[in-house]
């Protein structure tokens, strides 16, 4: 049971992780400049947070990665990342929600989840109309060179 998320499921995940190009390519696919791509991080981090708070096994052992803005080995530093921050970001809170929190949700929990995440993606769109990124480059931004 993974959900219909851009870092869940088998499909090309290495180390357990949604690769970060994968996550660069949702954003970009869906117009999501860093604005947005923020404030769709900030919505899976205010749940994943929530989650964990109100889950007394996981409030005690991983409850401590939730104490800083963003999560993780990459917050608050941009090296090698090419622009592509909130990407990176996503990867690790993506992989923390995909391996922790979406196995203890039942069907219907997962489908609300599901509905409310499409949602979310609505309203982005919409600002993205209004809020455009900029144009990607013709260069791939994960290659070394």
């Amino acid at each position: 049971m993974s959900g219909h998320f851009p870092f869940a499921g088998e499909r090309g995940t290495r180390y357990g992780l949604a690769p970060r190009g994968t996550l660069a390519a949702f954003f970009e696919n869906h117009g999501f400049n860093d604005e947005l791509q923020e404030k769709y991080y900030r919505w899976w981090y205010d749940y994943a947070n929530d989650f964990v708070a109100n889950d007394p096994d996981l409030s005690a052992t991983v409850g401590v990665r939730f104490h800083f803005y963003p999560m993780g080995t990459h917050a608050r530093h941009s090296f090698h990342l090419n622009g592509k921050f909130w990407a990176v970001n996503m990867e690790e809170l993506g992989s923390f929600i995909s391996n922790l929190i979406l196995p203890k949700l039942d069907a219907d929990t997962l489908h609300g989840l599901e509905a409310k995440h499409r949602a979310l993606l609505d309203t982005l769109r919409e600002e993205a109309k209004t809020n455009p990124r900029e144009a990607p480059p013709d260069v791939g931004l994960f290659r070394h060179v």
